[in-house]
């Protein structure tokens, strides 16, 4: 695959909406061990409602069907998850603004552009114990497969392989952000939650999305 078109971006944003919500319980249960435990809840409540007015979302080219997404996960999810996810999907949007289909380079820069949304938002980098730990990776990966022009499906491949291993690495990290940065020592041997939505996320999408 060379490029990932407005009906690829429509499939993709469906797997997120039917990941989201199929794993509500076991976000609130990540969050639990160091958080308030309402993360799944919270971004449960704004997919389910990119789900109900999945008609009425503008899908003229990819810019304007994510920034589209991006407002009503910003106004509907709760908590910190509305401001950070929403975010990135806005900023996502500005980026791909009038495109109907992206490379893998581009792919790469939409990428940093979520990362970049998320960073204006929060105020976290990597190694804070954040969804960036597997995100910041996810993205990196991607930049590498971008350099040698890869194809689109082996790069977000090893991207989901980074992703993995950034949300496995914040079990040994201490929080600095967020509601479990309260707890200090007590988050460590714990993953942080919304690292672990970004790779199950990302598998999905991988797995549902782009294998035929």
């Amino acid at each position: 695959m060379e490029t990932i078109t407005i009906n690829h971006v429509t499939s993709i944003i469906n797997v997120m909406i039917k990941t989201v919500i199929e794993n509500e319980s076991y976000f609130c249960e990540l969050d639990s061990k160091a958080g308030d435990g309402d993360f799944g809840a919270s971004l449960t409540k704004g997919f389910k409602s990119l789900k109900e007015n999945w008609e009425d979302i503008n899908k003229e080219d990819i810019g304007k069907f994510v920034r589209s997404s991006g407002m009503i996960i910003t106004e509907e999810c709760g908590g910190a998850s509305g401001p950070l996810w929403g975010g990135a999907f806005l900023a996502a949007g500005r980026y791909a603004k009038g495109k109907e289909e992206i490379n893998i380079k581009e792919l790469s820069e939409l990428g940093q552009s979520m990362v970049d949304g998320v960073q204006k938002r929060g105020g976290a980098k990597l190694g804070d114990k954040t969804l960036l730990d597997a995100f910041i990776p996810a993205v990196e990966s991607l930049k590498t497969s971008a350099s040698t022009n890869e194809d689109i499906v082996s790069a977000v491949k090893k991207s989901v392989e980074a992703a993995s291993k950034g949300a496995e690495s914040t079990k040994e990290i201490v929080a600095l952000k967020g509601r479990a940065s309260y707890v200090g020592e007590r988050s460590l041997g714990f993953p942080d939650a919304g690292a672990v939505a970004i790779a199950v996320i990302l598998k999905d999408i991988l797995d549902k999305a782009f294998q035929s």
